[in-house]
């Protein structure tokens, strides 16, 4: 596992699996399935505790999901279609995902879960949709329980085999990752200028 990995682990633990999750459900295109399996190989090696990374997990991927249904309900398609290219969200993928929606109903945000890309913008498009909030939640939160062990149990699995993990979630993943950590660090080092002038 490469040592910045580790060290991100070692210094912010659960809360990299959380946010990584949480931001990824939400609607952002963050690599949360690479935290969560990361956080899961770290619990095999006895640096954090797999059914705590697992709980923690479903607690982001459940409450990100319902931040994105939100923001689907409030802001809507109009939202979509003025600013999802610059997260991914191109008109030809939104008919793609309109498609999806249409044929599986609410059993969407379920399958969505599974389904790299439609992850990131099934609760914002069931919020958009005019699905019922009562019944989003359900499959949202058997959605987020299924995912969220199984994506741990293959970390803690393959814990012994990154080159292998990194196979599996794609290096893409990985490089997301250190993207996202960069950006961050630059926002901190942004508002501490700030506040100081």
């Amino acid at each position: 596992m490469p040592e910045w990995l580790v060290n991100l682990f070692a210094r912010y633990g659960y809360a990299v699996v959380f946010l990584g999750v949480f931001l990824e459900n939400a609607g952002l295109p963050v690599p949360g399935e690479t935290a969560l399996l990361a956080g899961a190989a770290l619990a095999k090696f006895g640096d954090l505790s797999l059914p705590w990374v697992i709980v923690t997990a479903i607690g982001g991927a459940t409450l990100g999901d319902n931040l994105g249904f939100l923001i689907g309900r409030w802001g809507g398609r109009a939202l979509a279609e003025r600013h999802g290219r610059k997260v991914g969200l191109t008109e030809r993928r939104l008919k793609e995902f309109d498609r999806f929606f249409e044929r599986h109903g609410a059993k969407t945000v379920f399958i969505a879960r599974f389904v790299t890309g439609l992850r990131v913008f099934g609760a914002v498009l069931a919020g958009s949709s005019g699905l019922r909030w009562r019944k989003f939640l359900f499959y949202n939160a058997t959605g987020a329980v299924a995912w969220s062990s199984a994506v741990a149990a293959a970390g803690y699995a393959l814990a012994y085999s990154w080159a292998t993990l990194e196979r599996w979630i794609g290096r893409s993943g990985v490089i997301a990752l250190i993207i996202v950590a960069a950006l961050m660090a630059v926002m901190l080092i942004r508002q501490r200028r700030e506040r100081r002038s």
